[in-house]
């Protein structure tokens, strides 16, 4: 689940079927001779611990290793904090990693290696290896290889629309005029989670402000010290944010994340405000529970309408691996189309590879014309420094009706940490 830009729980567990078909390919290639062992091969350590696919990504590290003879890949999938693994000068060797405001940290300060000459960086499309630089750069060096690309919007009760005559929203009228009808139909137009304040920062502030303005333009003018301001420049996003929430359950303060996944589930309200990473569970709720996704209009242009992305896993390779070349053969091996493909399929992801396959599930193929368009963006919740309470303060701004009371907080952290250097 895209929780916070500082946790990587995003897509959906991998199906015992999936796992079990890894597994299978797997014991496959051993039985035909392949090696299982490190003995006389060169050893390094893959560092993913992504909850989810843990299980999914074991089962690939031992195809690897089944393939070929020459590497080895020992498996870390401890929940070992990385700063502390750089601190004490052991890194992993290689990492599979959500890319968001602490990786950014490694590629400005250098310890990354540079992977600018790998054939695979060359077939990453640049419209998601744009994503990396929107954060940090490094000299003209590629330091992290997008591996998979989560993108989210509203999903939807695709009979509740039908039954109430609507089609999609693709401007910000048609949404009140959506949010209005099902109010009058006795209908929860809106699940809304507000406890969680991770569920609106992602939610409800990023798609409102994703849809509004170019978000990486507004935080780059925003460091570089230009004459912006979340004030002036989310002013009318935030008004269209709390307008929006005003459409929520009753009790939206009380509910947890859980709660709003059981009440989207039995078919409570129309919309709801999450990433695919929500499906798998409003599935165990209803099976047959027909959903889709659209991203969320917040202007009367409907080209406007982009869809919420992150780089769910990057890869990288710091440079004090004592393995580089091991690593890279690896990486190589990762991004090969069959095996990056694969996983992204399998996940509800994107596949960040030129010509790489289109969003197939239903559930999320409503967002395809926006990828394809490159109508994306990074919430701007997670451009900003865990220092900034962003997220209790968009709860408190949703609670009250009072988004201006939000963005003067905003402007007034920003401005303190720029004084000290710290964003």
């Amino acid at each position: 689940m895209t929780r916070t830009s500082t946790t990587t729980h995003h897509a959906r567990p991998t199906s015992r079927r999936t796992f079990l078909a890894a597994a299978g390919a797997t014991t496959a290639l051993a039985a035909c001779g392949g090696p299982t062992s490190a003995e006389g091969r060169t050893s390094i350590r893959f560092f993913q611990n992504k909850p989810e696919v843990i299980e999914y990504f074991a089962g690939l590290v031992e195809e690897f290793n089944a393939s070929q003879d020459e590497v080895f890949v020992e498996h870390d999938s401890s929940q070992t904090s990385l700063v502390a693994q750089f601190v004490r000068g052991d890194p992993p060797d290689v990492a599979a990693y959500n890319y968001n405001l602490e990786t950014s940290n490694y590629v400005k300060t250098g310890v990354l290696s540079d992977l600018g000459d790998m054939p695979e960086a060359a077939r990453v499309d640049p419209k998601y290896q744009a994503l990396v630089d929107q954060f940090a750069t490094y000299e003209d060096e590629t330091s992290v290889l997008p591996y998979s690309v989560t993108s989210a919007g509203v999903i939807y009760n695709v009979a509740l629309f039908e039954q109430a005559g609507l089609a999609v929203p693709t401007t910000w009228s048609q949404l009140l005029t959506a949010c209005e009808t099902f109010q009058a139909a006795g209908v929860v137009p809106v699940e809304l989670t507000a406890r969680e304040v991770w569920t609106l920062a992602q939610g409800l502030f990023d798609y409102t402000t994703g849809s509004a303005l170019d978000v990486a333009a507004f935080f780059a003018a925003l460091k570089e010290g230009q004459d912006v301001s979340f004030t002036e420049d989310m002013g009318e996003a935030g008004e269209k944010m709390v307008q929006l929430a005003s459409f929520a359950n009753d009790d939206a303060a009380s509910r947890t994340y859980a709660d709003g996944n059981l009440a989207f589930g039995r078919g409570e309200a129309a919309m709801y405000l999450q990433g695919p990473w929500a499906l798998g569970e409003i599935a165990k709720v209803d099976p047959q529970l027909q959903v889709a996704t659209f991203p969320l209009p917040a202007t009367e242009n409907p080209d406007e309408a982009r869809a919420r992305v992150n780089l769910d896993l990057s890869l990288w390779i710091p440079r004090s691996s004592a393995q580089p070349e091991a690593a890279r053969t690896f990486i190589s091996w990762l991004m090969s189309p069959e095996v990056i493909d694969r996983y992204n399929g399998d996940n509800l992801a994107t596949s960040p590879l030129l010509d790489a396959p289109a969003l197939q599930d239903p559930r999320v193929a409503g967002l395809q014309p926006s990828l394809d368009a490159g109508r994306i963006y990074q919430g701007a919740n997670t451009y900003v420094p865990p220092t900034i309470p962003i997220g209790n303060y968009i709860q408190d701004a949703v609670l009250s009706g009072d988004s201006d009371t939000l963005l003067r907080r905003l402007d007034e952290d920003w401005g303190r940490l720029a004084a000290r250097g710290a964003v």
